[in-house]
């Protein structure tokens, strides 16, 4: 069973997916389960430029991703990053090139800030 905000991905095809709506079923691609994504923390190696690092702003927050700055090339980049908020997501597409920085308007509380690597996979920060 899964969960909501759970991110999956496809080890063939390289799908991924984030559950908007939980059922009870298993999530499959190209024939075989999607394998879930453990979210790392400050906990785990190569922290320093994966675990997204917020600031606050006059609308809401701005999200660098890591101390130091995260490689945007083609095979190693940051590909999202995400807000969940009171139950309210909020995402930017990052690409190549780019800093990885993304800009969210919203409210004050609490916030999960989540960011995925091409290389290093789903990582998470609590605000």
């Amino acid at each position: 069973m899964t969960s909501l905000n759970e991110v999956y991905k496809c080890n063939v095809c390289g799908n991924i997916v984030e559950v908007l709506h939980v059922g009870k079923g298993q999530l499959v691609c190209c024939g075989q389960p999607m394998a879930l994504f453990q979210e790392k923390t400050e906990k785990d190696e190569y922290k320093e430029k994966h675990v997204p690092v917020d600031e606050s702003t006059a609308s809401g927050i701005r999200v660098t991703v890591g101390s130091v700055q995260h490689p945007m090339e083609e095979k190693h980049w940051i590909e999202w990053v995400e807000i969940v908020q009171n139950g309210n997501v909020w995402r930017k597409m990052l690409y190549p090139g780019q800093k990885p920085i993304a800009e969210f308007e919203c409210g004050k509380g609490p916030v999960t800030v989540r960011s995925y690597c091409s290389l290093h996979g789903l990582w998470r920060s609590t605000i």
